[in-house]
This record gives C-alpha cells, structure tokens and sequence, in this order.
C-alpha cells in the first residue's frame, strides 16, 4: 500500500502523459528482449489495476497477474492471528511460479532503474545456457549515493563484490541516511555504521533461472520456522541470494551501473521524479506518450 507514501504508488502518475513508474519499467524491458509481464499484486487491488495499469498493455505485450496473498503458505503453516503484513519480496517472487517457466527478471514496481539496467539484464540472460550444477543469477548494482532519499532513511542491500563481479554477499541496512562524504545506517542510533557513497547496493533488480522457484520452495518452510511467528518479519528475496552463493548453489553476477535509480519512497519524493522523468524526455530517451510509442 505505501504506508510511508500515503497511497497506491505503483499506479500513480509521473510522467507527462500520466505514465506511472511501472510503466517506464515495461517499456524498458519490451525493448531490452523481454517478452512478458508479469505483474504481483494483492487481490484487492486487481481491479483498479488491471483498469490502470494492464489495460495500457494490450495487444502490445503477454501480461500475467498473480496474487501475494498472505496465506499462500506451504502446510502446516498458518498466518499467525493478527498478522497483516505480506511475507516480503521473496514471497512476492513465490507467487508468480505458476505462470513463469523460464529466465526472469524481478523488479519493484515504484522503482525507476532506467533503459540501462533492463538492457543489462536482457543482454546477460540471453547468454545462458542450462544451470548444469550451479545456477547464473545476475544483479544490477546501483551506487549508494544515486540511490539515497533526501526526504528520509532508505533500506538498501550492501554488497560485497569479489574481483570478478561476482557477489559474496548482501548485507540489508534498513535507516540508512547521507551524512556528509559518507552513509549512515542508523538502524542502532548510539553507534551508526558508516558506508561509503561508492558501495554497490541492491535495488531489487536481479535476473534469475526459473530453477530460483525451487530454491523458494523449498527454503521457505525453512524461515517460517525461524520467523514466521513474528508478527511484522519480511522473506526478502537478497537474503534467499545470499544464502545460495554462500551455499554455492548459485553465482550472482553484478551488472554495475551508473544510472540514477530513483523511486518515491515518500510523497515528497513525487516531484523529484516528475522532475527527473521531464529531463530524460526532453532529452530524447523516452517518448512523451509511451502509450502511442510502445508497439513501435
């Protein structure tokens, strides 16, 4: 819902024909080689969506919807009483196995990772093979300082990168903040931890093998066990990364970008947006009607 935005962002508009974020996200993919869509929403968004969002989309591109449901959960489990919080980005992915057989990307829907970060993914999940014995994920890497709110903390994935673009591991700080020539994460107020602005971070934009639903399957009654009787805990999907490439289950190449991510994390955010969206249509990288554009 956007506890912090106030409303539905993913349908709100941004862009100078009423384009929401999502929008400039498909049209990125379609002419970066993808050639589906699958959206995951809650069911009682489905109608307002569909008539937002997947109407814009017909005849021009394959569109599935699937549905985070709170209690799609693998028995015995039970949403413990006086649950409302969805299960988190892993369990979002979950929900689209019936409808996705083959390599993918997962992004968030309020998220603008630019024309880039799709053509990245595209160009790197076209060149693989089988998994064989061990599965090729890859992972757009933002720098910090592009991704940072100047309304707010932010959460990011900080990633460890070994010599050859491979990832070690992600580390999720969720209050991190611009302090002078460095981050912040104030998670622990009396001892913040610093982090270069330099450092990669994880904007949820990977690309995976389908052979990632089985891996979820299988892990998820494994962090039910752990934390599924917490009231407010999320399933992220880096953790779920995370645990594979240590395990060696699977190698997560990072696409390093330059791009600027942004998202409206916060309503003050909106007006950024709209700002930066302006620039990169007066500038000749997006139409200023997608719509009209996209078949093209």
């Amino acid at each position: 819902m956007g506890s912090r935005y106030g409303g539905l962002k993913q349908v709100d508009p941004v862009g100078p024909s009423g384009e929401a974020i999502l929008d400039y996200s498909v049209f990125d993919a379609h002419r970066g080689g993808f050639g589906k869509v699958v959206f995951v929403i809650r069911k009682d968004f489905d109608e307002e969506f569909r008539r937002k969002v997947g109407a814009k989309y017909e005849g021009l591109v394959p569109v599935d919807y699937c549905y985070q449901d709170i209690s799609d959960l693998p028995a015995p489990y039970k949403v413990p009483e006086g649950r409302e919080k969805p299960w988190g980005t892993a369990h979002a992915t979950r929900a689209a196995r019936s409808v996705v057989d083959g390599p993918f990307a997962v992004i968030n829907a309020d998220d603008f990772y630019g024309r880039d970060a799709f053509a990245r993914l595209g160009a790197f999940l076209s060149s693989q093979g089988g998994d064989g014995g061990q599965m090729e994920f890859a992972m757009v890497g933002y720098r910090l300082d592009l991704t940072l709110s100047e309304n707010g903390s932010v959460a990011r994935g900080i990633c460890d990168i070994d010599g050859d673009g491979y990832l070690r591991s992600v580390v999720e700080m969720t209050k991190l903040v611009r302090a002078g020539d460095v981050a912040e994460n104030r998670e622990n107020e009396a001892s913040p931890v610093k982090v270069p602005l330099d450092a990669r971070v994880s904007m949820n934009c990977w690309g995976f093998s389908a052979g990632l639903f089985d891996e979820l399957e299988r892990r998820f009654p494994e962090w039910l066990a752990r934390r599924g009787g917490e009231m407010k805990s999320e399933w992220y999907l880096p953790f779920v990364v995370d645990e594979l490439v240590k395990e060696g289950r699977a190698r997560c190449k990072v696409l390093p970008t330059d791009s600027s991510w942004f998202g409206v994390t916060y309503r003050e955010d909106k007006p950024f947006v709209q700002g930066e969206i302006a620039k990169l249509v007066a500038a000749g990288e997006y139409p200023g009607n997608l719509s009209a554009a996209f078949g093209r």
